[in-house]
C-alpha cells in the first residue's frame, strides 16, 4: 500500500447516518440541505443509501457548514444556541490547565454556561472517573441520541487530544432509546454501550485525570482546524484486537495480507483463540478485511486521477468485476455512480 493510500485509510470514513442526524436541524428550519451537502463534497443522493459512508474530511466540512448556517455548533439540539466560536473559546479557556482533571472541570463549566438543557459533572471515585451528563429537570423526555453523543464526543475527543492518547472508555450510558447507528458508537465510545439508562455518561480509569496537559496554543490552532473529523476517527477504540489487526494490515499491500492461520501466528495465538477473541468483539477476520477495503475504496474514489481499475487494485481486488460486486454490496451503488455522486468528476475508464 502506498503512503497516500495509508494516509487516506487512517482518516477513516463516517456512516451516512451521522450525516442525516447532523442535517435534522437544517430540515427543521426549511433550509437548503442539498446546497450544504454539495459544498461539503457530499452527494445528496447518498442519504438514501443506508450503507453509504463519507470521508471524515467531508463530514467535518458539513459540520462547519451547518454551524455557520444556523450559528449553532450544537446543531440546534439545545434551547440555547452554542454560537459559532464557542468551542474555540472553550479551548482557549482550558489550554493552560496543568492536568486533564483541571481542563475537564473548566470544559464542563464552560458548556454549562453555553447550554441550558444539558449540564455535565465530573465524578472521581477511587480508580474510576465518570463524566455524567444531566438533562434539565424540566425535560419531559430524553433528547435525541445524537445530542447526547455529540456532547460526550466533544468532551472525550478534547480529553484525548489534551493528553495525546486515546482514553479508553469502560462504559458509555445513554438515557435515550438505542439508535440505528449504535454500532458506530461501539467503536467510537465503548463496546459496553447501554441505552434507556437513568442518566448519560462515560466511565474511564481515574488515573487519566492526573495526566499532564501536553498541548499549547500553537498546537491548538491545528487541532481546531481539523475538528470535529479528528474526534470521530482518530480517537476510536484502539486497544482491542480488531484495531490492532487493522493497524497491522494497513502497513502492507492487500496482496500481502496474511490468511487466518498466518495472522494467528503473528499474534502468537492459535486460530481458535484468535477467532474466539474476535467473536467476543463482535468481529471476524473476513469482516475486518471487508471493512478495511471499504474504507480504502471510498477514500481512493475521491481521487479523480485514479481509474476504477486502479481503485480496485489498490483495495486488494484481483478483478475489477469482483470489486464492482463488493462495492455494490457495501454501498448499494456502483463505484462509478458513487464517485459521480460524491465528486461530480467524470468517470475514468
Amino acid at each position: 500500500m502506498n503512503h497516500r493510500s495509508l494516509q487516506q485509510t487512517e482518516k477513516g470514513t463516517i456512516a451516512i447516518a451521522f450525516v442525516r442526524e447532523a442535517l435534522a436541524c437544517i430540515h427543521a428550519r426549511g433550509l437548503d440541505a442539498d446546497a450544504l451537502l454539495h459544498r461539503a463534497g457530499i452527494a445528496p443522493a447518498l442519504l438514501h443509501q443506508p450503507h453509504a459512508r463519507v470521508t471524515s474530511q467531508h463530514y467535518g466540512a458539513l459540520w462547519h457548514g451547518i454551524a455557520q448556517a444556523i450559528d449553532d455548533e450544537f446543531f440546534g439540539m439545545d434551547s440555547h444556541r452554542m454560537k459559532v466560536g464557542s468551542f474555540t473559546l472553550m479551548c482557549h479557556a482550558l489550554i493552560h490547565s496543568p492536568t486533564l482533571e483541571r481542563a475537564l472541570l473548566r470544559a464542563i463549566r464552560f458548556m454549562r454556561v453555553v447550554l441550558d438543557d444539558l449540564h455535565g459533572e465530573l465524578v472521581r471515585e477511587g480508580s474510576t472517573a465518570r463524566i455524567v451528563l444531566h438533562d434539565s429537570p424540566h425535560a419531559a423526555s430524553p433528547k435525541r441520541a445524537f445530542a447526547y453523543g455529540t456532547w460526550l464526543m466533544m468532551l472525550h475527543g478534547l480529553a484525548c487530544w489534551l493528553v495525546g492518547r486515546r482514553i479508553p472508555l469502560e462504559r458509555a450510558d445513554f438515557r435515550c432509546a438505542e439508535p440505528d447507528f449504535s454500532a458506530e458508537w461501539r467503536v467510537l465510545f465503548s463496546p459496553e454501550l447501554h441505552f434507556d439508562q437513568a442518566v448519560c455518561g462515560i466511565r474511564f480509569a481515574s488515573r487519566y485525570l492526573d495526566m499532564p496537559n501536553l498541548q499549547n496554543e500553537a498546537r491548538m490552532k491545528a487541532f481546531l482546524r481539523e475538528a470535529p473529523a479528528n474526534f470521530l476517527v482518530k480517537y476510536r477504540n484502539s486497544d482491542g484486537l480488531t484495531a490492532r489487526i487493522r493497524r497491522r494490515l494497513r502497513k502492507s499491500s492487500p496482496a500481502n495480507w496474511p490468511d487466518m492461520a498466518a495472522l494467528a501466528r503473528q499474534f502468537h495465538l492459535s486460530e481458535a483463540t484468535l477467532r474466539r477473541r474476535l467473536e467476543a468483539e463482535g468481529q471476524s477476520y473476513r469482516q475486518i478485511i471487508a471493512d478495511l477495503r471499504k474504507d480504502m475504496a471510498i477514500s481512493l474514489l475521491a481521487d479523480p486521477r485514479l481509474s476504477i481499475a486502479d481503485v480496485a487494485s489498490q483495495s486488494g481486488f484481483a478483478e475489477t468485476s469482483a470489486f464492482y460486486r463488493a462495492f455494490r454490496k457495501w454501498t448499494g451503488a456502483c463505484p462509478g455512480d458513487y464517485r459521480g455522486k460524491v465528486s461530480g468528476h467524470q468517470r475514468l475508464v
